[in-house]
């Protein structure tokens, strides 16, 4: 996979150099409001961050997919990560389903960047990785990332519990056929 844009940001793999911004995203409490026992946990010095990104990179060589990162593409300032990425399971009753996830500094909220990270993510799993279905969930009371994930076409199905938080599942289907040849 290689790098790609959309109007307003860039999307890469995350690498060694990303540790600073990992580190101010990861250790931000307003970040971790809605994630619970779902998002990771709050890191408290740069080493784990560290951390984080070998085991992001790690995934992509198993899995040929994990988050990126996210810079805008004006200054290359880094603003978070978003991607897809292969999990396992079960969550909710699903098993190696494809994950659309994001997350971004406080800074960069409410200016419309998680809608268009999403947007681009589901529309290169769907277009470029002939996914066959992608799905997202979201802490129920995060308003925000259950309209963008509502906005970017994914369906509500339903709610489940996932380590003690109430959360919602949203799925989209590939309507595209796949390419033969």
């Amino acid at each position: 996979m290689q790098p790609f844009e959309s109007a307003r940001l860039r999307f890469r793999p995350l690498h060694e150099d990303d540790t600073p911004g990992m580190f101010e995203l990861d250790s931000d409490p307003a970040v971790h409001r809605y994630l619970g026992g779902i998002g990771g946990q709050m890191v408290t010095e740069s080493a784990q961050s560290l951390e984080v990104i070998r085991y992001v990179q790690a995934q992509y060589v198993n899995g040929g997919i994990g988050r990126w990162a996210v810079t805008l593409r004006t200054t290359g300032e880094f603003m978070g990560w978003a991607g897809l990425k292969k999990v396992a399971g079960p969550i909710n009753g699903h098993h190696d389903f494809y994950d659309l996830g994001y997350r971004f500094i406080p800074r960069y909220w409410d200016q419309g960047y998680g809608f268009e990270a999403a947007q681009a993510w589901l529309n290169y799993g769907f277009q470029h990785l002939a996914l066959p279905r992608i799905s997202g969930y979201a802490d129920a009371e995060n308003a925000g990332s259950c309209r963008i994930l509502e906005k970017i076409g994914l369906r509500r199905a339903n709610e489940f519990v996932e380590a003690g938080v109430r959360c919602v599942w949203f799925e989209a289907d590939n309507l595209t056929p796949p390419k033969v040849g």
